[in-house]
């Protein structure tokens, strides 16, 4: 699998290392930073809370004891100022307009008597007289001791307006243990309203989305009777959906003040939420709950905000980290990208340059080393060169000795392997041949008439045509020389051409007999260079054919005895002017042609041949 993976640049790797020591602890770091602070944030927000409802509900109780002192003091001076009795003094009725003039909390003011009529007055432009009478009959209802009695809280209809009703027994009789009266007070319900409202007023929902606290009130039915949202409390709406609404209740008195967080569920999606709960105790049997509820998301959306913060944080850090680390890996992998240049260069074959490495670190005293080591490879490389260059041509050199060997064997067919060589050169390099399958054909080709040293001299040198037993004898060189040649792994790759020199097209060849493609192409051409130059040189027989005649009687051959392709390339040889009669001109090998000054022409001096070539 790792085969398959790309190399990776010693460069990334850096900038790499660079984030993962320097931006991944700085963001996770602030990560969890974050999630400490909203732990500790939100302990603060509930702590907040709780202490918010608690101070909220201690107003109420106040503001009702307030009005309850009130009401119970009234009572008190009616008892000693003599009980019913002083109300038919003069004056009493603007007393109780006085007062309830002085307080703009109090909506109605009313001493009820036992028996006979009432004495009081109201805020006409608030409630109307049936809901006084109506709210008096309720809480007079409720009195059946000495102390003072409270109704819950109720809306005024025609005001608008939340009240609260609170009455207070008038004591009197003999014993003073009788009820002769009531003090009745219809108490406005408006500052408990400022009490649980925001500085600015929005409605419920843009507070939340602001994560600050709502504040409400709710009566023992869970009814809202006091909201920053009046039309809520003016509604009388039920809250008891709400589970902190639902906990207070049951627990009632039992319990003063507590966090209840719970979950709502809002256009789809869940809310966790922060309650908290305290009650206000306005008498014994009369008792508010003071309900705070807060998105608990947006309460801590400032966390949200310095994780946004770290994030930025850490995208800026990892941004310069990146800068300042990829100017210093520059700086620092540009030695080792040199190296590994050079490193590409030497296995090239490429010795002339040397890498600069300006560094006063151990990479600098690594290039130097290098460079020493390239020096010395290009010396033993060069030595190796010239060793082998040397070897190559005492081999070439043993080869061609070894062919004029058996050219000279016979004066007719002195410098003929070396003009076959030529031929079967130009031939392949019209067929476009690799330069190293070139030089192979002309080594074989040199080397194509070797098994005649096995053949008697007589029938090598006999000045006419060979009879069939001889010629049988004859037939025997190409196996002959295959078997000298075949002892020598070196020249194994140049077989083909010794020994199948003498095959043909259609088959009826010599050794095997084989045909078509089973003749190696380097047979062929050989076959084809052997063929045109036995044709083109005299003989003891007979003269050597003209050029062009030569040309065409090869031509005809064609399908037959020679490959089309390597008879086309000796036509086009030819034709170039390549090959003529008693020169060749060769090409420069692929690679020289670049470089090399163009070929020169190497005369052909033409021998007279044997009967067979």
């Amino acid at each position: 699998m790792f085969n398959r993976i790309g190399r990776i640049r010693l460069l990334y790797i850096v900038l790499g290392m660079l984030l993962v020591v320097g931006v991944v602890p700085l963001a996770l770091a602030g990560w969890l930073l974050s999630d400490r602070t909203a732990v500790e944030l939100g302990s603060v927000e509930r702590r907040y809370q709780a202490q918010l409802v608690q101070d909220k509900a201690r107003q109420i109780e106040l503001y009702g004891q307030r009005y309850r002192d009130m009401v119970t003091g009234l009572a008190q001076a009616f008892e000693l100022a003599g009980g019913v009795r002083a109300l038919n003094e003069e004056g009493s009725d603007a007393r109780l307009r006085k007062v309830l003039q002085s307080d703009p909390n109090l909506i109605a003011l009313y001493i009820k008597p036992v028996q006979g009529a009432q004495h009081g007055d109201f805020q006409q432009n608030i409630i109307r007289p049936e809901e006084v009478d109506e709210r008096v009959g309720e809480v007079l209802a409720l009195m059946n001791g000495a102390g003072p009695v409270l109704s819950r809280p109720k809306i005024i209809r025609s005001g608008q307006e939340m009240a609260l009703t609170i009455a207070a027994p008038v004591m009197g009789g003999a014993d003073g243990n009788q009820i002769e009266a009531a003090v009745v007070a219809i108490v406005s319900f408006r500052e408990v309203f400022k009490a649980v409202q925001q500085q600015s007023r929005m409605s419920e929902q843009d507070l939340l989305d602001k994560g600050l606290p709502v504040v409400f009130v709710v009566d023992s039915e869970g009814r809202a009777v006091a909201h920053p949202d009046e039309r809520i409390a003016f509604s009388e709406k039920p809250m008891t959906d709400l589970k902190v609404v639902q906990d207070w209740q049951e627990t009632g008195t039992q319990v003063q003040s507590a966090l209840a967080p719970f979950t709502v569920e809002r256009d789809g999606r869940k809310i966790e939420m922060i309650g908290s709960y305290a009650t206000a105790e306005l008498d014994g049997n009369s008792h508010l709950g003071v309900i705070a509820i807060q998105d608990e998301r947006a309460a801590l959306a400032s966390v949200s905000d310095m994780r946004r913060q770290t994030f930025v944080i850490s995208l800026a850090a990892a941004t310069f980290a990146l800068l300042i680390g990829f100017f210093f890996a520059k700086i620092l992998t540009q030695p080792v990208q040199e190296l590994a240049a050079g490193a590409h260069r030497i296995a090239g074959g490429d010795f002339s340059r040397r890498i600069q490495v300006r560094s006063r670190t151990e990479l600098g005293e690594l290039g130097d080393s290098f460079n020493l080591m390239t020096d010395q490879v290009e010396r033993f490389v060069s030595d190796l060169q010239k060793a082998a260059d040397e070897n190559r041509q005492l081999f070439l050199g043993t080869v061609k000795g070894l062919a004029a060997a058996i050219d000279g064997k016979d004066p007719y067919t002195r410098g003929h392997s070396e003009r076959v060589a030529r031929f079967s050169v130009a031939i392949a390099q019209g067929l476009d041949l690799p330069d190293e399958e070139i030089e192979k054909i002309r080594i074989s080709a040199l080397l194509h008439d070797v098994g005649k040293i096995g053949i008697d001299d007589n029938i090598l040198k006999k000045p006419a045509a060979l009879t069939d037993e001889e010629f049988v004898l004859m037939k025997q060189h190409p196996q002959k020389g295959f078997k000298i040649m075949s002892q020598i792994p070196a020249m194994r790759e140049f077989l083909p051409g010794m020994y199948m020199h003498h095959e043909m097209i259609d088959g009826n060849g010599y050794p095997q007999g084989l045909k078509g493609d089973e003749i190696p192409m380097q047979a062929r051409i050989v076959s084809v260079a052997d063929t045109f130059d036995a044709m083109t040189t005299d003989r003891p027989y007979q003269r050597a054919m003209k050029f062009d005649d030569a040309l065409a009687r090869i031509k005809s051959l064609v399908g037959t005895r020679y490959d089309e392709r390597v008879v086309a390339s000796l036509m086009a040889a030819c034709e170039s002017g390549q090959v003529r009669p008693g020169s060749v001109r060769l090409k420069r090998p692929h690679k020289e042609r670049m470089t090399a000054p163009p070929p020169t022409e190497q005369p052909l001096t033409p021998h007279v041949q044997s009967p067979v070539a």
